[in-house]
């Protein structure tokens, strides 16, 4: 399988600059091959996915209920979301179809009222225990250095969030891990297979900056072509 890749970004939500830092993992993404059609219109996108033409799925948004908390008020008709049952239909048939699954960062926490999004992603934000510390210096470990996504990649050090204590796949085992300065280490990079489909899950990647290091980038382009099945 060869020749480029048709890649759908679902984005935006609060507390993180999607705007600047979408586009940039557009152009990181371009560098193998990869056009990107980049929106934050979550249903009008899986719309477009279900009639056809795109080999990956990258979701990099931050859209949940926003329950709780009323420091979400303000954003909640802009930004609050549930995926309808259709919705969560055309994203689950093209990842068991055969298509590709990229989760980045927030990715964890969409969706949140819909468990099966656990279990294809491979994780999932608990509210009222997954945290992270305040965004600062954090480290990400490779931890199975034989997996093409990982090998011969160095430790690297970015000023990012590091999400601990979420919910994780029963048997998952991670490719690397993440810890900020002083604190517990966390699953950062995963995959797995869902249905014909292949996921990858990476919970790195506040901004621009984090997207664009040196060795995050190489993971990200890695993580496009493995989850299509191209060689790397």
């Amino acid at each position: 399988m060869s020749g480029t890749i048709r890649n759908l970004i679902l984005t935006g939500g609060i507390g993180h600059p999607f705007a600047d830092a979408a586009p940039a993992l557009d152009r990181i993404l371009d560098g193998v091959g990869v056009v990107s059609t980049v929106t934050d219109d979550i249903e009008g996108g899986l719309e477009a996915l279900d009639r056809g033409g795109f080999d990956l799925l990258t979701v990099y948004a931050l859209r949940w209920r926003m329950l709780g908390s009323e420091k979400y008020a303000p954003h909640r008709e802009r930004w609050a979301f549930s995926l309808s049952p259709a919705g969560r239909e055309r994203l689950s048939r093209f990842v068991g179809g055969g298509g590709g699954l990229l989760g980045l960062h927030t990715a964890l926490i969409c969706f949140d009222d819909w468990p099966e999004w656990r279990d294809l992603l491979g994780g999932a934000w608990v509210w009222g225990r997954s945290a992270h510390p305040p965004r600062g210096p954090v480290t990400l470990i490779p931890t199975d250095v034989s997996h093409p996504l990982t090998a011969g990649l160095p430790p690297f050090t970015v000023t990012d969030e590091a999400y601990g204590d979420f919910d994780l796949a029963e048997g998952l085992q991670p490719l690397a891990i993440v810890a900020a300065e002083g604190g517990s280490a966390w699953p950062a990079l995963w995959v797995r297979d869902a249905g014909l489909g292949r996921v990858v899950a990476d919970t790195l990647g506040h901004d621009r900056a984090s997207l664009e290091h040196p060795v995050h980038r190489q993971i990200l382009m890695r993580a496009a072509l493995w989850a299509c099945r191209r060689p790397l």
